[in-house]
């Protein structure tokens, strides 16, 4: 190694250009109106031991995501979703959460409390994920429309700026046309 600048160097530059091509395919994009699929329906249920559906949401921008307490990128998205909860909830948007923990609400109800979320969790099952594609990867979050259509799906963390501008584009009125 005559040279170890260089290998710095290129090093740099490789983690560079893998960093900023994630990047731009995580770019904001929704897929158009024509080419959404109604989300699957599910019954899952609550903290409470209320039923919830996601059809109880229709009407509602729905940002749904798959996660679990264990995952690391989960972990640093939520508090994202709280902001995004408190900041949208009045102008027709919610978070929901199923958590795909296998020990269930063991461990999800201390994680509701101690990191304060603001929105529905439920914890899910086997069934939800199949319905969903299967979850091989948590987090996964879908961006439903306010008609139950998926507008886009996130696979690992899509950072907070895209689910933002995600959200802000489904809630506005034009979103749907």
């Amino acid at each position: 190694m005559k040279n170890p600048h260089i290998w710095l160097l290129a090093g740099l530059v490789a983690v560079y250009l893998a960093l900023s091509t994630f990047e731009d395919a995580d770019r904001p994009s929704l897929n158009p109106v024509s080419q959404r699929k109604v989300a699957p329906d599910f019954a899952l249920k609550d903290s409470s031991g209320k039923i919830v559906k996601l059809s109880d949401f229709r009407g509602k921008v729905v940002l749904l995501n798959m996660w679990a307490t264990w995952c690391a990128p989960c972990r640093e998205e939520i508090p994202w979703f709280v902001d995004f909860e408190r900041e949208f909830k009045d102008r027709g948007f919610t978070v929901l959460g199923v958590a795909m923990d296998d020990r269930g609400w063991d461990v999800v109800q201390p994680y509701i409390k101690r990191h304060e979320l603001n929105y529905p969790v439920t914890v899910g099952d086997s069934e939800v994920s199949t319905i969903y594609g299967g979850t091989g990867a948590l987090p996964t979050t879908f961006m439903i429309d306010r008609e139950g259509r998926i507008a886009r799906t996130h696979v690992g963390v899509a950072g907070r700026h895209t689910y933002k501008q995600e959200i802000q584009d489904l809630l506005a009125p034009e979103s749907t046309e």
